[in-house]
């Protein structure tokens, strides 16, 4: 590759992230005017118009990955933005402003993502660990997406009480935003797959440790947005509301989809990251329940863990 492909490629990465970003920022705002709407809270928000919203650069992305059969950035993407997602985002937005927390948040979602990371784990590797030939079957990830539905479907039939989430109910601009936000979103995530892969070649890095990474945090950028952002305004429950809906919104929707349009095989290199986020959510919900907030101090603590792990990636 030379000089300029370089530039243009470095370029193009940079130009999607800022497309993710801002596409996601118009989607989750009209999203949540539309969801004002409806009636429902703010954790029910969070969980998922905002989470669906701010996961639509992951499935972007990840199915973009899927369709050209780039297994590394399918599903590393995947688990590489849910770890940065409890790692940087919900660990840097606690440092600045401590997160209270409350019970139905923890005992409810935070236990159910827990319960389908395991069975992520098991689907991929069983009890076994890693086989050179574990995929993720059509009719697993049809599992995987029936659940997301029976889930949302769940928080939407269960009314709770409802406070003032937003300022402004839907229009017909909020839908002409809506669709322009999601353009950028998918067009971004296009350009993100295509150029990221180009450098990942370049550097002689692996197309496994630029999703877990670069590609991870430029498409969690709309999750850091709205989290700091619900957290100074108080809105503790779509701050980690949007985070955790969004990482079984990667999970359950985007992998599950994933896994139906191409049942691509599993590599190794997976197989470590997923016991990481396995231990990452463990750490999360030990912190929810620790004087019902996530602290300054345990913030601080779970952004150090994630750039110790980023330097692993990079160094191995």
């Amino acid at each position: 590759m030379d000089g300029f492909s370089l530039i243009l490629d470095t370029l193009l990465v940079l130009v999607s992230i800022v497309m993710l970003w801002k596409g996601a920022g118009w989607l989750v705002e009209s999203a949540a005017q539309i969801a004002h709407s409806l009636n429902v809270s703010d954790l029910v928000i969070g969980l998922t118009v905002v989470a669906f919203g701010t996961s639509a650069p992951e499935f972007a992305v990840t199915i973009r990955a899927a369709i050209t059969h780039q297994t590394e950035i399918s599903i590393g993407n995947v688990v590489g933005s849910n770890i940065f997602n409890l790692g940087f985002i919900l660990g840097g937005t606690a440092f600045l402003r401590p997160v209270q927390i409350t019970p139905k948040l923890l005992y409810r979602d935070g236990i159910f993502l827990m319960s389908v990371t395991f069975l992520i784990y098991l689907i991929l590797f069983g009890l076994n660990g890693w086989d050179p030939t574990d995929k993720i079957e059509v009719a697993e990830g049809g599992i995987l997406f029936l659940l997301l539905i029976g889930y949302i479907l769940i928080l939407f039939f269960k009314k709770e009480p409802v406070e003032a989430v937003h300022p402004q109910s839907a229009n017909w601009k909020s839908y002409i935003i809506f669709f322009i936000g999601l353009f950028f979103i998918v067009f971004g995530g296009h350009l993100m797959v295509e150029h990221a892969s180009n450098l990942a070649r370049v550097f002689g890095v692996s197309d496994w440790v630029i999703a877990v990474t670069i590609v991870a945090a430029g498409t969690s950028a709309p999750e850091l947005a709205t989290s700091l952002t619900a957290a100074f305004k108080g809105k503790h429950g779509m701050a980690v509301g949007n985070l955790i809906g969004s990482d079984l919104f990667n999970l359950l929707g985007v992998l599950g989809l994933a896994g139906m349009i191409n049942p691509a095989m599993i590599q190794k290199d997976i197989y470590g990251s997923i016991l990481i986020l396995i231990v990452m959510v463990g750490l999360v919900l030990a912190m929810m329940r620790t004087g019902w907030e996530i602290s300054r101090s345990e913030g601080g603590f779970l952004v150090t863990v994630n750039l110790i792990r980023w330097y692993f990636d990079f160094a191995g």
